[in-house]
């Protein structure tokens, strides 16, 4: 361990030249552009939230509480079924 410690402390710097660490202007436009997509995808979401209902409950639930709460009741004239769904 104390070796590699040394080994790495001992190793030179890097020639990097004299353009590391420099941005390009390519990048700079990435990163703009990567902005702008960002602000128009929450822009976008923001106005489809606004479009939602405040509630997605029906105005008139009494046609599906019965089916809800299982007081539904059987037809008569349908045969009786076996468990298991046969």
């Amino acid at each position: 361990m104390n070796e590699l410690v040394i080994w790495l402390a001992e190793e030179g710097p890097r020639n990097t030249g004299p353009e590391f660490g420099k941005a390009s202007p390519f990048g700079l436009l990435v990163v703009v552009l990567l902005l702008i997509g960002t602000f128009a995808l929450v822009w976008s979401m923001n106005r489809h939230l606004k479009r939602l209902p405040e509630s997605f409950d029906p105005e008139h639930p009494e046609a599906d509480q019965a089916v809800d709460e299982g007081t539904v009741e059987a037809d008569s004239a349908a045969p009786p079924r076996e468990p298991g769904g046969q």
